[in-house]
């Protein structure tokens, strides 16, 4: 029996999300080279973007008086606050130029919807909404996910757990992912990888 390769999932890497951006991860730009390595050498791909409607219920300009990085209640739990960003169809929810995207690359689009993020590729953070990527893998045969991308205390972070919930095996590259690193998230996000089971690389 032939062993299913394992897809690789890139997180995010959109130029709001970098240098200039109004969410820059520091040092975004540097896992670039390691992330078109790792499209090099995966023949299934997916890549995610953050794809906001104006006005979504995570921007602080949303809600008056409030500033980004502090966390309001939403009836799906705490929501943390970010500057505007990745507003569907505007040059900063595009892809990082340096990015290679392969012809045949799956993409999939998250936080689409006004009234709920979605830091995780696999589900809204209301944790039952589907947003599309356990469909794209089970269609794959994929029993087994590379991630990498930003940042990895958020967005990596969950999408990595919610694999592991699903029973996917689930390596995340260090090289290919850089954190915001906000009150010590970025340790604290690797400590509940490791004890999900994800394997650090």
């Amino acid at each position: 029996m032939t062993m299913q390769p394992a897809a690789l999932v890139i997180i995010d890497v959109q130029k709001d999300f970098c240098a200039g951006g109004p969410l820059a991860v520091p040092d975004a730009e540097a896992i670039l080279p390691a992330v078109n390595r790792l499209i090099d050498q995966h023949p299934q791909v997916v890549l995610t973007q953050d794809w906001h409607p104006q006005g979504h219920v995570s921007f602080a300009s949303s809600h008056p008086g409030r500033q980004p990085f502090t966390s309001i209640s939403l009836p799906y739990g705490d929501q943390t606050l970010w500057p505007d960003h990745c507003v569907a169809g505007t040059p900063g929810a595009d892809f990082h130029p340096g990015l290679r995207i392969p012809p045949a690359a799956t993409i999939i689009r998250k936080g689409t919807r006004g009234h709920v993020d979605s830091y995780s590729a696999f589900f809204e953070n209301d944790r039952t909404t589907p947003v599309g990527l356990d469909d794209v893998l089970r269609s794959w045969g994929a029993l087994e996910i590379v991630l990498a991308g930003l940042a990895t205390d958020y967005c990596v972070l969950h999408t990595a757990l919610d694999a592991r919930g699903l029973g996917y095996a689930v390596t995340v590259v260090e090289a290919g992912c850089r954190g915001i690193d906000h009150d010590g998230s970025l340790v604290a996000a690797w400590e509940r990888m490791t004890a999900a089971g994800v394997r650090r690389a």
